[in-house]
């Protein structure tokens, strides 16, 4: 059996604060649960479980056992009572996710129903005899409606897919954005420059795949048409640099850019207001960043960092 100061060592090691208690007093309290109430072991031990947790429900809780969700200082914590220790989980982190995957789910599922009713519009019209350029034309808008579907589709799934990190050339998930893009390209007239695609990343190349495709339409929507979008990438040393640059007018608000529903006054075409805020919750999960700004003769710059991992 470990010794006192062994024990002692090892429970300031854990994640929760916990607070072991005998007789509604306090025998110890761990480092966590030192910094969480603001009180040192020495000061705590032998007091009252509520003269050092300071809360009639937390007393409670460790008294009689249970578990609550409470909100301090701007944290959520998971308190579960047992007997004999109350023990605190920091569950801010986890919290903001849930909400962030519950607003992604909800806008994402209502922008479903407009490729669906358009589609469903579609196959109805060609039930019917028409001139072949009529029924070649409903064909396409059926065809960018699927398209618009299956990027959807694409958002929504990207997050929950097995990470298969691995080491390659840019230019590899370049070109799939291309093939991707290609079409959207060609109608709106704008031209894609890349720049660095012998560059090394080490990341998930489908998450990877769906910053670049998200940062493009965001270009080519804000972006002059006719124009040319550059996509440059560069290696940092500890972190590849992602720029996508649209040659367009100065924007109004930067700060709000990557927040979800948010879309620009000059916006072109459908969409949720949910492209860049994709992207930032993919990058931030990747340990990266994100940013935005206007370069003088250049255009709007949206840029992401990739951490060597």
């Amino acid at each position: 059996m470990p010794d006192t100061a062994a024990l002692e060592a090892l429970l300031d090691q854990l994640p929760q604060a916990l607070l072991l208690h005998e007789a509604g007093r306090v025998t110890h309290l761990n480092r966590p649960a030192q910094e969480l109430w603001g009180v040192s072991l020495q000061r705590a031990r032998g007091r009252t479980i509520l003269e050092v947790v300071r809360r009639h429900t937390l007393e409670e809780l460790a008294r009689h056992g249970g578990e609550l969700e409470i909100e301090t200082a701007g944290r959520t914590l998971l308190c579960r009572g047992t007997p004999g220790a109350l023990i605190i989980t920091d569950i801010t982190e986890k919290k903001a996710r849930e909400r962030e995957l519950r607003e992604v789910m909800a806008v994402l599922s209502h922008e479903f129903r407009t490729p669906v009713a358009g589609i469903l519009g579609v196959l109805e019209a060609l039930q019917y005899e028409m001139p072949p350029e009529l029924q070649q034309n409903f064909v396409e808008q059926g065809l960018a409606e699927i398209r618009r579907l299956s990027r959807l589709v694409e958002d929504m799934t990207v997050g929950f897919r097995i990470s298969t990190v691995r080491e390659f050339e840019f230019g590899e998930v370049m070109a799939r954005a291309r093939r991707l893009l290609e079409n959207e390209l060609e109608t709106r007239r704008v031209r894609l420059e890349v720049h660095g695609e012998a560059t090394l990343v080490r990341a998930d190349p489908d998450k990877l795949l769906q910053v670049l495709l998200n940062l493009v339409e965001n270009a080519v929507r804000y972006g002059p048409q006719p124009g040319t979008v550059q996509v440059q990438v560069c290696d940092l040393g500890d972190a590849v640099h992602l720029e996508v640059i649209d040659g367009g007018q100065e924007l109004p608000d930067y700060q709000r850019i990557f927040e979800p529903h948010q879309r620009g006054e000059r916006a072109r075409g459908p969409g949720s207001g949910m492209g860049l805020y994709i992207i930032r919750t993919i990058v931030e999960a990747w340990g990266g960043n994100v940013s935005a700004g206007h370069r003088p003769g250049v255009g709007n710059v949206f840029g992401v960092s990739v951490p060597k991992q």
